[in-house]
Formats: structure tokens, C-alpha cells, sequence
């Protein structure tokens, strides 16, 4: 007995020390974590300021700042940017430079490669030895960049850089270009789709892209101005379409935007919306900040990394942006010269490559060096992509890299407007990329712009197919002046709107482009024309509608090629579901399962043969796959309906859709059982905020955010985009990066929203903090009154330092 009294005590000793030593180390990961954690109250000392400066965060963690003046404003601004989204920032300036590698080793080396020979890199070099060092534009970036530095220098490493790995540095002026110009190709789509035309042509012929609309004719609502064999080239498409969706920071993809001028609106002010849609990432796009000046005022979106928001407003004016859809890239065949691979065929005879030199660092491995050819056209796409015969030379001509890069400059003054002429001028300055930027202001004055560097080619040169650089004849033969830009300002119609959709011909003449088509906006210009008292509660309600204008109709044409006597139990009542199906694309809708797998399908049964299943992947994520849908499916003609891989046989429409609704159905009973009732659209629309991190299992809950039933769907307002599969879920990776709502009338709670949060810190509170009402479709004050913000808020105060 002794002895197991004895043991006892042992047994109870043992375990009160173990859970001393839990003990301890719990305290120590809550100490740890409340130390990694941002500080959003008390005091710091700042250097370079003058004054001190407050910063109150919020209820959901934007930070106000209230400054002396408007340099110690912005430093202030670099400082809380940086210890909430610095782990972003890092990610955002390694892409263009190709540096990623350093820090993930060789998984990203292929995104480095191709990168890091656009030539991003050395048109900042060019930019910044253009700058006039004494702007203010200049002189407030290099203010925010040094409040990112201090916060480097003396803050806490986020917890990303402690588990990669990553050595701190210094942000500098050419990181905020590099940050731009990755914005600037992630919008461009030629790269994506003329390789992938272009073999179509060069294997079927031009007959085959007669449902491709390349002339624009299935852009049926357009937005209307008014003044004030060869190698198969589809591995481009390919290889581009994959590294930008494998890139962990995420590209831009469309938008929604309209401004409803006072004649429409209950109050009689302007009243601004957008929603810009953006892939889904964690940390989301934008961090929201209101800075305040006895001079200025301004609260804005900012991309990480950057010193002036692409979206704001203030008591004055408000402005946004949608993607143009212009076409600004063309991919030119170059011709080498016989046995020499160091020369290429110009109008005036040969000439030497230009060569490019980059080293990219790989960690854990090598250096890996690139030598990359460039012609007169741009770098050769052989360099920097895999698996492209280096026999036949493809070229990339970009705007971005060959035009004066003012982005800086205009950023600013869209910004810091003092009026509409003065926001113009701004507009103005921004070669690519190509946007709809979209403005409202407290005069009653609504308006849009698209930007970019417009120019045209000979009248016979097709800009959707890879063009002929040896001869010339395809080179770019006119730049446009600004004033030939799409824009319409105090139109008749009183509004404005943009959704990526193709605006009208300017002097007869329409700006080739990859534009989406027009579901979404005809049914923005259904609701604004329905209607004269628009209120900041309908177009909330507006903002996230989840109807499609084109659906139904696409469903008629379906349906239409059936035979309603050959039907399962399940397939009739699939049928009578669509038929009464409206458009909508809510959570308990039964509708969109159905009809989105029957699309899928349609477009494997009907592309696949011809295209392949690899380039018929790509064909899924391009524009022209969307724009295609509506008129192909009633269009009896079409090539395209015709099975080559059946050699005795002739497929037509209605075998083909047919077939592809068995299909369907058969799917879905397999995936989510036999009861149609029960192929709700909230079984299979899903999304997950995923952060880099979030890949590894064991993290995916530390870092991701989700996931979430959602309602929308492609082409609707509430664009909750997903990419076409045979799956039993369809995973939502595009939508809108934020959904922001300016009253005039109520300037200062205007609403905005994020998809998950403020902070990119997993230990914040705001690191999620928006995800549910987000999905819910509810809205937070973008609050603008100071007694209410300093009520509602936690204080941080930046003291001056000495230096």
C-alpha cells in the first residue's frame, strides 16, 4: 500500500508539473500573440512628423488619422498600413520583379521567370528618373513609404514572415511602381485569349469564329457616350492564365459602377456606387483609411504597398473604377534570321535582339538566370514560358511599358482634386491600364472616363490573332488623342454606369477589346431606367441583386431543343423549375444548380472535340467564352455543333443540348441525390477567403476565412464569379473586393463593405470581422463625423521623435 501511495504522489507530482509547463507555455502563446497583434491605442514616437498626430481606429479597424498637416498625415498613414497589411505589401512588391522565389522557393519560379522579363522593372527605372523629385506627388509617397520604413525598422514582424522566412527590407519608391504595374498586366486579357483564336483559326479557319462576335456584334447593350500552321500558340493562353491564378496576390477581373445624378434621386444629390471585382484573397484588396488635414480631407481604398487610394471620396466628390476591357496588348510573330537566333526580320532589315539579363534568387536552391530576348515589339514570350518552340519568336507589345508611366501622378491627383476639370486632367495621365473611372460630386455632376493610351492598327489587321512582325504591316499606325476616349459627363439620361461592357464607336470606329457581356449591364440600366427616386437603401439593395436579364431567355432556347416526350421524372421536373425560373441566384434557388451544369456541359459537348480538353480549359476562362453562350445556343448553324471525334455522323443543336441536359441531370443526382428539390444553389456556390498560408492543412483554419454558402453568380451584379467544372461544388474565386455607396445627401454615412477584413494580421479582431455581414449583404458606415468617430473608436498617438 505504501508503495502505491508512493507511486500516486509520483504520478500527481508528475502531472502538476506538466500542466505548470502547459501552463506556462499557454501564457507565454497568449503573451507572444498579444505582442504580434497590431496596436491599435496608446503612444509611439515617429519620426519626421512635426506635430502629433492621432489615429482612431474604429469599430471595424479603419483608421482615421487627424493630422497637422498633410506629409505627417501620410507617414502616419505608411505606419498603420504597414502593421496591418505588411505581409501583403511584401507579396505585392516581390511579383513584378520576379522575387518571390526568394521566399517560396522554386513553387514560384515560373511565376518569377515570366514576370520578371515584362520589362515591369525597367519602365519603373524609366518612370521614377522622370519624376519631378519636388512634386507633392512625390514628396507625400515618399512620406507614407517612410512610415512603412519606421514600422520596419521598429515594429513587430508579422507572423507570415517568421514561418517563410523573410529578411525585412526597406520599401522604396520603385516598390510602389512595381505594385502598379503588376495592376496594370493583371487587367489585361489578350495575353489569355489571341494565342488561343489564333489556333483556332490557323486548324478550323475563320469560318469557325463567326459565333465568336470578334466584330462586337453580341454587344447588344453598349455604354453610350456623350462629351463635354505554325507552332500551337494556345500555351501562351495557357501558361499566362495559370501563373495568374496561382500568383498569391490576386489579379483584377471586371466591375460594377453607376452614378445616379440628382434628377433620379430622392434627396436630389448624386449618389456614387462600385463594387470592383477582384480574385478572393486573404488578406482582401483593399485597406480603407480616412485622412484629415486643416486642408484636406479624403477617405480612401488603398492597395498595399501604395500611397494614394484608387477609390475615395470626400465632402466634395467621390470616384471608383471598372476595367475598360480595351485591348492593349498584341503578340507579334517575329521571324529569325536564318541560322543566327540573334537576329530578327524588321521593315528595314535585321537587327540584333536587345538581351535582358535577370537573376533570379531561388531559396534553398541555385541562382537561376535568365537571358531574355526583346524585339522591337516587346520580350520574347519563348523566355519566359515553357514548352514555346523557340523557332518561331512571339513578341508582347504592352502599352504600359512603352508609354511615359505617370501613374503616380495621377493616382494623386484623382485623389486630391479640387474639381471636375482638375479630376479629368488626372484621368487623363494614365496610359494603361485600361479603366472606366467613374466619378459623382456634391454639384450634381456625374460622369465617366476610360483611360488608356488608345491606337489603331491598319484597317485590315485583326488585333485578336497573333500578327505578323517581320513585314510591319501590323504595327501600330496611329496613337489617339485622350478626347477620342469612350466618356460621357451630365448625360440626358442622368446617370452614368460601366460593367465591362463595350462602349459605344467613337468616330465610327469601336475600341477593340475583351469586353464581358451584357448581362449585367442591361440589367443595371433595367433598374436605373425603372426608377427616379433612388435612395441609399435601393441601391444597396441594387448593389448586391443576384438576377440574371439574360437567363431565362438563354433557358428558352435550351429547353427549345427537347424533345418533352423522351424525359425522366427527374428531367420534366428539372424542366418545370427552369421554366419558372425568373433569373435569380439566391442560396435556396434550385434553378442556378441546374442550369449552370447544363451550360457546363453544353460547352464541353460542343468546344471540346475541336479545341481539346487542355485548350478547351483555357476557353472556359476567357471573355469570349461568356459573351459566346446566348447567341450560340440558338443559332441552329453554328459549326461548332458537330462532333468530329462521331466520323459517320453529323451532330446538330438539339442532339447537342440534348445530350448535354441527360447529362446534367444524371450529374446532379449522382452529387447531391435524386430529389431536385434538394439542388439548391447553396450546396454548391461556395467560397473561401484563402491566404498563401491557408494551403497547408494544418494552417487553413489560422489563416483562411470560410468557408461560406453564397448566393450570386457570374454576369450578375452581385458577380460571384466561379469557374465552369463537372464537380459537385463551384468554387467562388472572383467577386466584388468591396461594395461602397456615396450619398451626397448623407455624405457622412456612406456605406461601404469588405469581403473579410481590415487587418491582414490573423491575431487582429478585424481579420474577419466584416466575412458574415459581407456574405449577408449588409453594409458599415463609412463614418466621416469626428465626435462620432472619436465615440466609437480606440486611440493611438503618434508622438514626434527625434531623429
Amino acid at each position: 500500500m505504501n508503495e502505491i501511495s508512493s507511486n500516486m504522489k509520483k504520478i500527481k507530482k508528475i502531472v502538476v508539473v506538466v500542466l505548470s509547463i502547459l501552463g506556462i507555455v499557454a501564457i507565454a502563446l497568449v503573451v507572444y500573440g498579444m505582442y504580434l497583434k497590431p496596436k491599435y491605442k496608446g503612444e509611439i514616437d515617429l519620426k519626421n512628423i512635426k506635430k502629433e498626430t492621432t489615429v482612431y481606429f474604429d469599430d471595424f479597424g479603419v483608421p482615421h488619422i487627424y493630422a497637422d498637416n498633410a506629409k505627417d498625415a501620410m507617414t502616419a498613414l505608411g505606419y498603420v498600413h504597414a502593421q496591418d497589411r505588411l505581409w501583403q505589401m511584401e507579396l505585392m512588391r516581390r511579383i513584378a520583379p520576379g522575387r518571390l522565389s526568394e521566399i517560396f522557393g522554386k513553387v514560384t519560379l515560373k511565376n518569377d521567370k515570366f514576370f520578371a522579363g515584362l520589362g515591369i522593372e525597367e519602365a519603373s527605372d524609366k518612370a521614377i528618373a522622370a519624376l519631378d523629385k519636388n512634386s507633392p506627388s512625390y514628396l507625400l509617397a515618399m512620406a507614407y513609404l517612410d512610415g512603412i520604413n519606421q514600422y520596419i525598422d521598429e515594429g513587430v514582424s508579422p507572423i507570415e514572415f517568421q514561418l517563410v522566412g523573410v529578411k525585412k527590407e526597406k520599401f522604396t519608391i520603385k516598390d510602389v511602381y512595381n505594385i502598379f504595374g503588376y495592376m496594370a498586366f493583371s487587367f489585361a486579357m489578350a495575353q489569355k485569349t489571341d494565342p488561343l483564336l489564333t489556333d483556332i483559326r490557323n486548324k478550323y479557319g475563320m469560318d469557325y469564329l463567326k459565333d465568336f462576335g470578334l466584330d462586337g456584334s453580341l454587344d447588344k447593350t453598349i455604354i453610350k457616350t456623350a462629351k463635354e500552321k505554325p507552332q500551337e500558340f494556345a500555351t501562351i493562353s495557357k501558361s499566362v492564365a495559370a501563373l495568374l491564378k496561382q500568383s498569391p496576390v490576386a489579379p483584377f477581373v471586371g466591375s460594377n459602377s453607376w452614378v445616379i445624378a440628382p434628377k433620379k434621386t430622392k434627396n436630389g444629390q448624386v449618389i456614387f456606387a462600385n463594387d470592383p471585382h477582384i480574385g478572393f484573397s486573404q488578406p482582401g484588396t483593399w485597406y480603407e483609411a480616412h485622412l484629415v488635414t486643416p486642408e484636406f480631407e479624403l477617405y480612401g481604398c488603398y492597395l498595399a504597398g501604395t500611397p494614394y487610394p484608387l477609390l475615395g471620396h470626400n465632402r466634395e466628390y467621390a470616384y471608383g473604377l471598372t476595367m475598360f476591357e480595351n485591348d492593349d496588348i498584341d503578340l507579334y510573330q517575329e521571324q529569325n534570321k536564318a541560322n543566327d537566333a540573334n537576329e530578327y526580320k524588321t521593315p528595314n532589315g535585321f537587327s540584333e535582339y536587345e538581351i535582358r539579363k535577370k537573376t533570379i534568387k531561388v531559396k534553398d536552391s541555385s541562382d537561376v538566370v535568365l537571358n531574355i530576348k526583346v524585339s522591337r515589339h516587346g520580350p520574347l514570350m519563348n523566355d519566359l514560358i515553357d514548352g514555346l518552340d523557340h523557332k518561331n519568336p512571339v513578341a508582347m507589345s504592352w502599352i504600359y511599358t512603352q508609354q511615359p508611366i505617370q501613374i503616380l501622378e495621377a493616382v494623386y491627383t484623382l485623389s486630391h482634386a479640387k474639381n471636375k476639370a482638375d479630376f479629368q486632367q488626372g484621368v487623363s495621365l494614365i496610359a494603361a491600364p485600361g479603366l472606366n473611372v467613374m466619378y459623382g460630386d456634391a454639384k450634381g455632376n456625374v460622369g465617366w472616363w476610360a483611360t488608356g493610351k488608345l491606337y489603331k492598327h491598319n484597317k485590315k489587321v485583326d488585333t485578336h490573332f497573333i500578327l505578323d512582325g517581320a513585314s510591319g504591316k501590323d504595327d501600330i499606325v496611329e496613337y489617339l488623342d485622350f478626347s477620342k476616349n469612350p466618356s460621357a459627363v451630365n448625360p440626358d439620361w442622368n446617370y452614368v454606369y460601366s460593367a465591362n461592357n463595350q462602349p459605344e464607336a467613337i468616330d465610327g470606329f469601336l475600341y477593340p477589346g475583351y469586353y464581358l457581356p451584357e448581362d449585367r449591364a442591361k440589367r443595371i440600366t433595367q433598374l436605373l431606367d425603372s426608377k427616379s427616386n433612388w435612395d441609399k437603401e435601393a441601391v444597396g439593395k441594387m448593389i448586391t441583386d443576384d438576377v440574371s436579364s439574360v437567363a431565362p431567355d438563354v433557358v428558352s432556347n435550351l429547353i427549345s431543343a427537347l424533345d418533352g416526350n423522351s424525359l425522366s421524372k427527374n428531367e420534366k421536373e428539372a424542366i418545370a423549375v427552369l421554366k419558372s425560373w425568373k433569373g435569380a441566384n439566391n442560396k435556396d434557388e434550385v434553378a442556378p444548380t441546374i442550369y449552370n451544369k447544363w451550360i457546363y456541359l453544353y460547352l464541353k459537348n460542343t468546344f471540346e472535340d475541336e479545341l481539346g480538353e487542355e485548350s478547351f480549359k483555357q476557353f472556359l476562362g476567357t471573355h469570349i467564352m461568356k459573351q459566346i453562350i446566348a447567341k450560340q445556343v440558338a443559332n441552329d448553324n453554328s459549326l461548332w455543333w458537330d462532333n468530329i471525334a462521331t466520323k459517320n455522323r453529323k451532330e446538330n443543336r438539339k442532339d447537342i443540348l440534348s445530350k448535354s441536359f441527360k447529362e446534367a441531370v444524371v450529374s446532379l443526382e449522382k452529387q447531391l441525390g435524386n430529389s431536385v428539390s434538394g439542388w439548391t444553389w447553396n450546396k454548391v456556390h461556395i467560397v473561401e477567403y484563402n491566404h498563401p498560408l491557408g494551403k497547408i492543412a494544418a494552417l487553413r483554419k489560422i489563416f483562411n476565412v470560410g468557408p461560406f454558402e453564397v448566393s450570386g453568380s457570374n454576369e450578375v451584379i452581385n458577380n460571384q464569379m466561379f469557374d465552369f467544372n463537372n464537380e459537385a461544388k463551384y468554387s467562388v474565386t472572383v467577386g466584388p473586393s468591396t461594395r461602397r455607396i456615396v450619398d451626397f445627401s448623407d455624405v457622412e454615412n456612406s456605406w461601404s463593405i469588405l469581403p473579410t477584413g481590415q487587418s491582414g494580421n490573423p491575431l487582429s479582431a478585424h481579420y474577419r470581422d466584416q466575412a458574415e455581414m459581407y456574405n449577408a449583404g449588409k453594409f458599415r458606415k463609412m463614418k466621416m463625423n469626428k465626435e462620432e468617430i472619436v465615440k466609437t473608436s480606440t486611440k493611438l498617438v503618434f508622438i514626434p521623435a527625434e531623429n
